[in-house]
């Protein structure tokens, strides 16, 4: 008689089991916490981007900053 340790070994060995699991467990699971995050993840997103410009945007403005003042030393 084999132990019920070994009767689980056996039965998760199995590739269509293994699959089937997969499928039939994992995927609901990762589908429902997809869908609790998801409208964070685009929330991030585009903060991301906005933050990007942002950082964009005071680079250019420290650019002109510094060729402002390089042209007014000059002409001095």
């Amino acid at each position: 008689m084999k132990k019920l340790k070994d009767t689980f070994k056996e039965f998760f060995q199995n590739e269509d089991i293994k699959n089937d699991l997969k499928e039939l467990l994992m995927k609901p699971i990762f589908n429902m916490i997809y869908n609790e995050i998801y409208v964070y993840l685009w929330i991030i997103a585009v903060y991301n981007i906005f933050f990007v410009f942002i950082i964009l945007a005071i680079f250019f403005i420290l650019l002109k900053m510094f060729q402002d003042n390089n042209t007014k030393i000059s002409s001095v």
